[in-house]
């Protein structure tokens, strides 16, 4: 497994390994206009270009290296609150699930963390997505929940979890 810094020209890609996940991951949780909502103000072109532009926010790919293939993304930034980084978003494509890309990702994750002096990792996690127990398994804990209002009459049910780096 590799991680590689994603840049502007990685768009269509990240875009693409998105739709792939969602429409796997959410498929029970979501309405298909809702996730259809989602994926286009969350993963438009504008939007990840403006993540690429803030200095906090950083893509990877997630590279199989032996296959030279693409398996999904991680999304985060430094600084979110004070010493804090938010996971803003980790996808897999479905076929790559259980493979060790995601507990990969996540050490990687810590690394940068540790490299960049932040002390907490947060996310939201939708409250139906089985994502909560693999989060739990690398030890993530719940310190909340929030009902978070995306617009077009759709909202977000979500805990919010949190990794504290030792």
């Amino acid at each position: 497994m590799k991680l590689i810094k994603a840049t502007g020209k990685d768009i269509t890609l990240i875009q693409d390994l998105a739709r792939r996940s969602w429409e796997n991951a959410y498929a029970e949780i979501l309405s298909e206009e809702q996730m259809e909502y989602m994926l286009s103000e969350m993963y438009s072109e504008v939007e990840i270009e403006n993540h690429l532009q803030n200095p906090n926010y950083h893509y990877y790919l997630i590279e199989d290296e032996s296959n030279h293939t693409y398996e999904g993304f991680i999304g985060y930034e430094h600084n979110y609150e004070d010493q804090t980084t938010k996971l803003h978003r980790i996808y897999l494509v479905p076929e790559s699930k259980g493979k060790g890309f995601g507990k990969g990702a996540l050490q990687f994750l810590n690394e940068k963390v540790s490299e960049n002096g932040n002390k907490r990792i947060i996310l939201n996690v939708n409250k139906n997505n089985a994502a909560r127990n693999f989060y739990e398994s690398q030890g993530y804990k719940v310190y909340g929940e929030g009902v978070f209002d995306i617009g077009n009459g759709f909202v977000m049910d979500d805990f919010l979890m949190e990794f504290l780096i030792h």
